[in-house]
């Protein structure tokens, strides 16, 4: 009995475990990197369509299990701590997708004070499109965070259920990643004074 107790604890804590897909890698499971993301539309908390194909800026996408789970409230609270440095330093923004409905999404919101986007997949549509998988034996929805350039071909996808304060530094080094091999800024005048 002690055996069995001690494999099912072990095969456990790999659940658990990161997963940082690197650039070379490719997962029927999920978006890969290198791969265009799907499009999608879907409602905000504050009744507001967001399109990703719309949005021409590096973007986050993270998927997360449940407004107002532990793990979740700490995610979207170390979000929004950086969410300004996000977009000054960027120039990108970010979205929380999880499955409840807009309601749910505007008391989550409130209660946190976010200052950026949580959607509503409430069919799961988008959560199956971008193919995350799911955690902890298949019974909870993954907790997931994919990096697309502004073109919305993904950079990074990172898969943590239980580090869920993690995914913001990584979605910042994968930031700063892109905004590196970005071309450099060119003054739109300099051409009038050479």
């Amino acid at each position: 009995m002690k055996t069995a107790i001690a494999y099912f604890l072990v095969g456990s804590a790999a659940a658990f475990a990161p997963a940082v897909r690197s650039p070379a890698s490719s997962t029927a499971l999920n978006l890969a990197v290198g791969e265009p993301a799907p499009d999608f539309s879907l409602s905000d908390q504050n009744g507001k369509t967001v399109t990703r194909s719309k949005i021409n800026k590096p973007l986050v996408v993270y998927f997360y299990t449940a407004d107002s789970s532990t793990g979740c409230t700490v995610e979207a609270n170390s979000f929004n701590d950086q969410i300004n440095d996000i977009r000054k330093e960027f120039g990108a923004d970010v979205v929380g997708i999880s499955g409840q409905d807009v309601e749910s999404k505007q008391k989550f919101a409130s209660d946190l004070g976010l200052n950026f986007s949580i959607l509503a997949d409430e069919d799961d549509e988008v959560r199956n499109a971008f193919a995350v998988p799911k955690a902890l034996f298949g019974f909870l929805p993954g907790r997931v965070t994919y990096v697309l350039d502004k073109t919305g071909k993904c950079v990074k996808v990172y898969d943590n259920l239980a580090d869920s304060k993690s995914h913001v530094e990584i979605a910042k080094d994968a930031l700063e990643e892109v905004k590196a091999s970005g071309p450099a800024f060119e003054n739109p005048l300099a051409q009038f004074f050479n």
